[in-house]
C-alpha cells in the first residue's frame, strides 16, 4: 500500500467508528495522537482517539464525514485529510441527555509517517464550535 492508500483507509476506518482493532493495522503500535482542544486534552495515543471516535457514534449515531481533501505530502511523509464531521445528538451517552441538535464540524487530519505506517497524527479541531453546536457545552 501507498502512503495515501494507507492514510485513506486509516480515516475511513476511524471516522466510521471502527475502533483501534481495525485502525491499528494502519499505525505504528505506539503512534502518538495530539490535538488543541479540552474535549481531548487527555488523549495522547492513537489509539485512544480511534476509540473516542468508536464511543462518539453512540451519542451521535448518524455520525457521519464528508470528505473535502486529501494531500500527500512524500517528502515530509505526511497526508493531509480535510473533512466536515456532521451528525444529530439523538442516542445516549453524551454529556447530557439527547438535545437532537445537530453538528458540523470542519477538521483536518495530519498524518505522519514512518515505515509505511501511520506514528503520529494531529488533528486540527475547533471543539469549542462543534460541541456548542451539540448543545454540548
Amino acid at each position: 500500500m501507498t502512503m495515501t492508500d494507507t492514510a485513506h483507509a486509516f480515516f475511513e476506518a476511524c471516522e466510521t467508528g471502527q475502533g483501534w482493532d481495525t485502525c491499528a493495522t494502519h499505525c505504528s503500535a505506539d503512534a502518538s495522537f495530539s490535538c488543541q482542544s479540552g474535549a481531548l486534552a487527555d488523549t495522547h495515543t492513537l489509539a485512544a482517539y480511534a476509540e473516542w471516535m468508536k464511543g462518539l457514534l453512540t451519542p451521535v449515531p448518524d455520525g457521519r464525514y464528508e470528505l473535502k481533501g486529501f494531500a500527500a505530502d512524500e517528502d515530509r511523509g505526511v497526508v493531509l485529510a480535510f473533512a466536515v464531521f456532521h451528525g444529530t445528538q439523538t442516542g445516549p451517552g453524551g454529556p447530557v441527555p439527547a438535545t437532537g441538535a445537530t453538528v458540523a464540524s470542519d477538521y483536518v487530519y495530519a498524518m505522519e509517517f514512518a515505515g509505511g505506517k501511520i506514528t503520529h497524527m494531529t488533528k486540527i479541531w475547533n471543539d469549542s464550535h462543534a460541541l456548542a453546536q451539540l448543545g454540548w457545552a
